[in-house]
């Protein structure tokens, strides 16, 4: 266990001490994930702790609803791009984007949106090259 920080002292030297008395004990030796790079170090830190969090766990059931509706809109993209027809991804693209305008006119407490109304055409576009067989029909 930690002792107290002694009265007097500076936070930052009491600090100091203390990392230089765990390494002098080996305290840091031999630690998972030693000379590996760390994940996401370029992404801005919450932009990196989002799309980790969001990619390796489920979402919390209080998430901000600005994070909900990303991971809505992630989502949207993903079922239009496995739809079954043009009509259903453009239905699906026009869902998200009435949630997405919203969200810009009023925006919601939490982080900022940083996500704007998706091209529906464009979107369906791609949904036709992934299926050419939907071209004749």
């Amino acid at each position: 266990m930690t002792e107290r920080k002694p009265p007097g002292v500076s936070f930052e030297t009491w600090v100091e001490k203390q990392i230089r008395e765990a390494t002098e004990r080996g305290d840091f030796d031999n630690l998972p994930g030693a000379g590996k790079p760390i994940p996401d170090v370029d992404t801005p830190r919450h932009e990196a702790w989002i799309k980790r969090t969001l990619r390796e766990e489920k979402l919390p059931p209080a998430l901000p609803p600005t994070l909900a509706l990303r991971k809505e809109a992630e989502d949207a993209l993903a079922a239009a791009r496995n739809a079954e027809s043009e009509t259903e991804v453009r239905r699906i693209v026009g869902d998200v984007n009435e949630k997405i305008r919203e969200a810009i006119r009023l925006p919601p407490a939490g982080p900022p949106l940083n996500l704007a109304p998706f091209d529906v055409d464009r979107v369906v576009r791609e949904w036709h090259e992934r299926h050419p067989e939907e071209q004749s029909r």
